[in-house]
């Protein structure tokens, strides 16, 4: 292992990654063997995916049964007990939260594959009801734990020999625990205090089941219900297919954290936090990392006590994560409460790189002209992008989707519209986007995920911030610091005095002359939309 350096100078891996300034240990980048043949290993994965996903004449069968049976269960307790003791007692509330809570369970009794689907869910705030996320978000880190023997035996098979010999103490009780893996915390034979990811038992085995399901089920799924049908459910699920078996080797975590440190430390941001992974310790089913630890997003009256700025907080993570996307195609996939903490200097530490968006240098200058197509009100660069991303086929008419959009025209403030014009306006641009092959590609989607965490990170750290003047400030601060790679990866001149809020304010369904929006007011515009969207009647129950 290598000797930690001392106090008094910065930290030589501190170079190259935005690792903590009190290292456990030096990161050597030449001096990792659990990097060697990683590309390969990354490259097998993903050939893999297709045949977990093809289209087969019959599932699983067993592993169908079970899933039906559990998520039926769910669904016909709530009808049975759930929905009649909340029409009792007058809450309609209550009998959401009751059928959450069963799904939760569900989903948790189903194991690895579908706690990640819960977790995506719990990402979608302002997107799904209320009392769904709040109850799925338990599925981060609040999965019931496999036992200690059972982690005891999987950290054998991976050091090849008594954890003893390795560990002088390793807490009994996991920390988190997840879809894929808990977590432990440790203390190594030579000191350094650390935390231990390590894989559940049985997710290798049930997660190919469950794919292999899921994509059973996807194509029945394509025409029934239009807004899967625009998310393009097969898609989706390869998409899932691709990503959780990443999460199955976590060498790939580890190099995924690397990748990501570096970025952050190229792009000299310099208050974020990443664990170092152990140069020595990591392995398809274990990673043992330096322990950070900080304030969960939810706690905004810890950090205001200690003097935390948090609308600094909200700007610091909104840049890195564009800069890190749009200037160098890499980029964190997977925001939520569980995997971002403040520390009480500000700086914001970030864990779990299971999901990373990973960009080639055609889809990344396409990612970027779609957003600065977006901050010059350019409707015909962000349908390139769209098109270059694969959103859109390669041949598609551009011009006839701005014209049977009416995306020339002045936007429509869904607010305004009552919920038959609200239904029809959503089923004609559904409608016309199908036409068109429309669909969502893996790095956008990974990015759409991100943004709704964001807006919910401002719910909690600065309700009150103008979400209009925060991008064009950002866009204002890309303009200013890096324009010459902007212009020279997308073509597009960049002018700072070219910034035109007009579309980004369409995209919300804002008129032109609005000039600011808090989020709450963007709150309630959504829960506006929500309620007209689904009626009175399907809110009340």
């Amino acid at each position: 292992m290598n000797v930690p350096p001392s106090n008094h100078r910065r930290p030589a891996d501190r170079e190259f990654a935005t690792f903590s300034d009190d290292p456990p240990w030096i990161v050597e980048l030449d001096d990792l063997p659990w990097t060697a043949g990683l590309d390969e290993v990354r490259a097998s994965v993903r050939r893999s995916v297709p045949s977990l996903v093809r289209t087969r004449r019959f599932p699983p069968l067993w592993r169908l049964l079970v899933t039906a049976r559990h998520l039926g269960l769910a669904i016909l307790m709530w009808r049975l007990l759930g929905r009649r003791a909340a029409k009792k007692s007058s809450d309609p509330s209550a009998s959401r939260a009751d059928l959450a809570r069963r799904l939760r369970n569900a989903c948790e009794s189903l194991g690895p594959t579908y706690i990640k689907l819960a977790q995506i869910i719990s990402a979608g705030e302002g997107l799904f009801p209320e009392e769904l996320v709040d109850e799925l978000k338990k599925c981060r880190d609040q999965v019931e734990p496999e036992s200690f023997d059972t982690v005891r035996d999987t950290l054998r098979g991976e050091l090849d020999r008594p954890p003893e010999d390795i560990f002088d103490w390793i807490s009994h009780d996991a920390v988190a625990a997840a879809s894929v893996a808990q977590v432990h915390e440790a203390r190594l034979r030579t000191g350094e205090q650390v935390v231990v990811k390590v894989q559940r038992s049985t997710v290798g085995e049930l997660v190919g089941d469950d794919l292999r399901v899921l994509a059973w089920l996807a194509p029945f799924l394509v025409g029934r219900i239009p807004i899967s049908s625009l998310a393009n459910p097969p898609a989706l699920v390869e998409l899932f297919a691709e990503t959780i078996s990443e999460e199955l080797d976590f060498r790939l975590e580890a190099q995924n954290l690397l990748d990501v440190a570096t970025v952050l430390r190229t792009l000299d941001q310099t208050d974020w936090v990443v664990p170092r992974p152990h140069p020595d310790l990591v392995s398809p089913r274990m990673l043992v990392m330096e322990k950070v630890e900080g304030f969960a997003f939810e706690d905004v009256a810890g950090m205001l006590e200690a003097g935390v700025d948090t609308k600094a907080v909200v700007r610091n993570v909104m840049v890195a994560f564009l800069e890190s996307a749009t200037l160098h195609g890499v980029f964190h996939g997977d925001f939520h409460g569980g995997n971002l903490f403040v520390q009480p200097d500000g700086k914001v530490a970030l864990l779990d790189f299971g999901i990373t968006g990973r960009m080639n240098a055609f889809k990344r200058r396409a990612f970027l002209r779609l957003l600065m197509g977006a901050t010059s009100n350019d409707v015909m660069v962000q349908l390139e992008g769209l098109r270059d991303l694969g959103a859109l086929p390669a041949d598609a008419d551009l011009q006839a989707v701005i014209t049977d959009l009416g995306l020339d025209g002045p936007p429509i403030d869904p607010t305004t519209l009552s919920q038959e014009q609200l239904l029809v306006e959503v089923q004609r641009v559904v409608k016309a986007m199908l036409g068109y092959g429309a669909r969502m590609p893996k790095e956008l989607m990974l990015f759409v995920k991100n943004m709704i965490f964001l807006s919910s990170m401002i719910g909690h750290l600065a309700p009150e911030i103008d979400l209009i003047g925060e991008v064009q400030a950002i866009a204002m601060h890309f303009a200013m610091n890096h324009a010459v790679q902007l212009a020279n990866d997308s073509g597009l001149a960049v002018d700072p005095d070219g910034i035109d809020m007009t579309g980004v304010k369409a995209s919300m369904g804002l008129d032109p002359d609005v000039d600011s929006l808090t989020w709450k007011e963007l709150r309630q515009r959504r829960e506006l939309i929500v309620k007209r969207m689904g009626g009175t009647e399907a809110a009340e129950q």
